[in-house]
């Protein structure tokens, strides 16, 4: 799809003078989900992919979001090949295997999340990075197993763990398999903290469900980005289930940073920065 932006003037007896149409390629500008401003798309990539008008947080694919994060070439990826099976031969609109074909073809990733052993202003941690652009960061047996090794690494290594949450919860298609690893992860993570380790969680937009009913919200330091929406069934079920209106902006970062469930709210521009500072006055 092109834009055709047509230059118009008016002569000295105040007809329209039309001029050639310009060709503008698609995909330089865009317009905002949030503000709706039409937005150049090299300017929202700088800003690390938010609105230069609204400060919108558009959702980042997990290999963006180590990219922003660590310091340059300091990511060395573990836990890599791992796959999902399909326990109860689920199919909904498509069968499972199917699906999970298409989503991998679609990311390049094998699974929802990425973890790894990184460097974020001279700070060694085990980072885990979750990924919306594979069946919304869903969290499945291999995210679990996962996320589970990151946090069993973290403990031996003796290294902060971060996780960056952006998950719709638990995988429907594994069924219990998948809310199996809500226990798996927080009894990992309760490892790590009779060891002493320090956890930071990262909740972007969506934090819900299984993940923020488990290790999303087990964090020693919960931070969050702006208006990220945080909770578990989403504000319409919740809505409907007490037949009341919800308050205003309802399990978005602010609300959850007024009621406690959120430390602080961090712009994307500043992540790195308070990471290595809670690090450093953790003494880790």
């Amino acid at each position: 799809m092109r834009m055709n932006l047509i230059p118009r003037a008016r002569n000295a007896a105040g007809s329209v003078i039309v001029a050639d149409k310009v060709d503008v390629p698609a995909g330089l500008w865009s317009r905002c989900d949030k503000c709706g401003h039409m937005v150049y798309e090299k300017e929202v990539e700088e800003a690390l992919h938010v609105c230069p008008e609204c400060g919108h947080h558009r959702r980042v694919d997990a290999r963006t979001r180590i990219e922003q994060l660590v310091d340059p070439g300091s990511f060395e990826e573990f836990a890599m090949g791992l796959r999902s099976t399909d326990p109860l031969k689920f199919k909904d609109r498509i069968p499972y295997k199917e699906r999970l074909q298409r989503e991998q073809a679609k990311t390049g990733e094998c699974e929802a999340v990425v973890v790894g052993k990184a460097f974020i202003r001279g700070r060694a941690v085990i980072l885990t990075v979750m990924n919306p652009a594979f069946i919304m960061a869903s969290m499945g047996a291999v995210v679990g197993e996962k996320v589970t090794r990151a946090i069993e690494r973290a403990a031996e290594e003796n290294l902060p763990l971060v996780i960056v949450s952006a998950s719709g919860g638990a995988r429907m298609q594994e069924g219990m398999v998948s809310l199996v690893q809500m226990a798996k992860t927080s009894a990992a993570l309760a490892r790590l903290g009779e060891a002493g380790g320090l956890y930071i969680v990262v909740a972007t937009d969506p934090t819900t469900a299984g993940v923020a009913a488990s290790f999303a919200s087990l964090g020693d330091v919960i931070l969050a980005e702006p208006n990220a929406m945080i909770g578990f069934a989403g504000p319409r079920v919740i809505a409907n289930t007490i037949n009341a209106e919800l308050p205003e902006g309802f399990q978005r970062s602010e609300f959850m940073l007024e009621h406690g469930f959120v430390d602080r709210i961090v712009p994307r521009s500043d992540l790195r920065r308070e990471i290595a500072r809670i690090i450093d006055y953790c003494g880790k």
